[in-house]
Formats: C-alpha cells, structure tokens, sequence
C-alpha cells in the first residue's frame, strides 16, 4: 500500500494546467457562499449573468422538436441556427454564406478554435487590457501568450495611439483580439479606433478576432460598430457571437464564428469535426432568439442604460473613485480608494453589512496580464434591476466609508 502512495506521490500535472490562471471572478465564491450561509443577502455584481428572463420564444421552439431521437447535430451547425444569424447579420448589412457560419459551444469554445487554428504554440497574439479574464485561459490553454495592449480608467480604456500598438509586435504576433462593446470595461470602440485595428492589421498581416457578444449594448446613442463592417479586412477578420448576453441564455452554451475567409473556416471545422457537434436542442431554441426583432434588443440595451446611469452616478459620488462612464455592455471597471481592491472585497464579504446586506464584485487585478496593474481597481456587473443596483450602490458607497476609516 505504502508503494502505491509513493507512485502517486511522483505524479505531475502539466506545466500548462499549472500555469493557467484561476478565475478572478469565481474564486472569491466561497466568501460569498459563507456570507449568505451566515444569513447576509449578498448582492453579486461579480458575474455576468443577467436577470432578465430568457425570451419564451427559446423554450418554445425547443418543445416544438417533434423528433421522437434526439440525435447528433451536424459538426457546423444545425441549419435553422446558420441561417437564423446570417440574417441578423444581414439587418447590418452583414453577409455572410452559410459555409461561413460555424456553431460552438458558446463563444468560449470559438476563441479556443480561433486560437488554434491561427497560432502555434508560443505565438502571441494582441489583446486590449483589461480584457475578459477568460481570454487568457483560452489561449493558455494551447501554449499561446497574450501581449497586452495597456489602457486606462483615466482614457475611459480607449486604445493608445498606432504607433504604441505597433511597438507590441513581433514576428511571433498572429493576431489582435477584442471585445466591442468591451468586458470588463464597458467601452464602445470609435469608428477610427475599428480602422486602426483594420490598418494594423493589414500592414502587419495579422489576423483579427472580433467579439461582438455585447453588439447591441451601446449607450448615448453610440453604435457598436462590427468589424464585419470593415470590407478591407473581410479576409482576415473573425467574428465571435453568442446567445449568452444579448438574449439572456448564458446556460445554452451556444456561440458561433463567422468569417469572409472559407479556407480559415474549413480548417476550423476540423476543431467542430473533432468535438462532434454542439448541443442539438439548444440550437434549435437559439434558432428562434436570433429571430426575435430588433425592437427586443432595444428594449433590453434601453434597460442596461438605466443601471448603467445608476452604477455611474452614484461611482461619482464617492471620493477617491476614478471612473469614466461606460459606454456598452453592462460593465464598469473603476478605481476605488483602497490599496487592494481583492481584500476590500473580501472584508465586504467576511466582515461588513448594512442591515445585514452586502455587496460582492470582482477584482480588476485579474483582467490585466501586466502585472501590478489594477490592484485598486473592481470590474462591476451591472446585471440587476435598477432597485437592487441602487440598493448594492449605496453599500458601496458605505462600505467605503467605513473601511477607509480604518
């Protein structure tokens, strides 16, 4: 028996599950769970999971399914799902053919095979930061570095000039990834910041990895732009979609990728090859969102502004806070008055209440790859309804308070 342990004992994990990073915002959690286990209301504004209810349309469709098997789907896509995007792409005037269109498992999965069919390990590809934690997993995963391009509260985290950009690549760079409207930031990329990227991207044949889960969510009578827009880079852009936020279905795991250049895709098809397929009855409810009309996702961005103004102006009201208004998604990254922003959590959630509430949020340190970056900075989830996102607001603004006194 002694033998066995001592052979288990000289068992390795890989160096790359080793370095692979652990969730900023779930790994806090467990305070959360012991806070509420110990009778305090929690407010999580620490995860992008919307309160809205998912469109009935989804649920319906999926009883609809007459099939008495429920059987593989095909490794794209099924078709219903395909053309259903490619029509909303075309209300943008956006075309893409149906072999241009494949289906993941949520648009995680599609920045894994974006990752692997254009980079070999020890590549690099560009990224904005702060940028979604998540993107560091998915190319960590197959040994492919992220080359962080910075930005700053002060600049409301818009790109840095061309030249600065530029300085970054090297003849390991493959591509530039980014999220328009941006998680964690809630920034709304400018038509010329869209055409620098295009131009970067052209000069240094890079290729581009557009995620546009948050497309729809711009505020102030801001447009989110899609790079599919940008004809000069159709042969090198790809686009990431998702049903997880715009449509509020993060649990269908139903994502997809869309590009002008078919021999990209085909290769990438080897990847949905490889997995089989995505979930059959969840494409056949995602299906029917991507047919829902414009006006819902207008109503719904309309919602997102209202919590966004509270988040904001309330963020305004405490001192020491730096934060330029968000303009998309339904996130806020701000620098708070505290030295380190993961313990200012973690005291709100093991050692501060007001009438036995409290406020959970992620810290920003995790969203960045330079490091020593965001320490002072939280990523806010404005992800409840205005009278609860008021509510968590002013616990903020209190918890400040008392904390800073100490």
């Amino acid at each position: 028996m002694s033998d066995f342990k001592d052979e288990v004992m000289k068992m390795k994990f890989s160096t790359r599950i080793q370095q692979m990073q652990e969730s900023p915002v779930r790994k806090l959690v467990p305070y959360a769970q012991r806070a509420k286990a110990n009778g305090k209301h929690v407010y999580h504004l620490n995860i992008g999971q919307p309160d809205i209810e998912t469109p009935s349309v989804f649920m319906d469709a999926i009883n609809d399914y007459d099939s008495k098997i429920i059987k593989y789907s095909f490794s794209q896509g099924e078709p219903t799902l395909i053309t259903a995007i490619q029509k909303y792409f075309a209300r943008d005037d956006i075309f893409f053919e149906h072999d241009e269109i494949l289906i993941t498992n949520g648009g995680s999965e599609a920045v894994t095979f974006a990752t692997i069919a254009m980079c070999d390990p020890g590549d690099e590809i560009l990224v904005p930061e702060p940028f979604y934690t998540n993107y560091n997993g998915f190319t960590g995963e197959v040994n492919v570095n992220i080359k962080p391009i910075t930005t700053v509260a002060e600049e409301g985290f818009h790109l840095p000039p061309q030249k600065e950009i530029e300085a970054l690549i090297t003849p390991k760079t493959k591509a530039i990834l980014f999220s328009n409207p941006g998680n964690p930031t809630g920034t709304v990329l400018t038509k010329e910041e869209m055409l620098m990227i295009a131009d970067i991207a052209i000069k240094h044949d890079l290729f581009i990895i557009s995620d546009e889960v948050y497309r729809g969510f711009a505020f102030d009578g801001l447009e989110g732009i899609s790079m599919g827009t940008i004809k000069s880079v159709s042969d090198r852009t790809l686009i990431i979609e998702s049903v997880s936020k715009r449509y509020s279905a993060c649990g269908a795991r139903i994502g997809s990728i869309a590009s002008k250049n078919k021999e990209l895709m085909k290769q990438i098809l080897k990847l949905c090859q490889a997995r089989l397929c995505v979930a059959t009855l969840e494409q056949i409810g995602a299906a029917a969102l991507y047919q829902l009309p414009t006006e819902y996702t207008e109503s719904i961005r309309a919602e997102y502004e209202a919590r966004r103004d509270i988040v904001y102006e309330t963020l305004n009201q405490i001192p020491g806070v730096v934060c330029e208004k968000p303009t998309g998604a339904f996130y806020v990254v701000a620098k708070l008055p505290v030295a380190n922003a993961e313990e200012f959590i973690i005291w709100m959630l093991t050692e501060f209440s007001d009438h036995n509430e409290t406020v959970m949020m992620a810290p920003a340190e995790g969203f960045y790859a330079t490091k020593g970056i965001g320490i002072d900075e939280v990523r806010i989830a404005y992800v409840l309804n205005t009278k609860e996102m008021a509510r968590a607001m002013e616990l903020l603004k209190i918890a400040l308070e008392e904390y800073n006194k100490n």
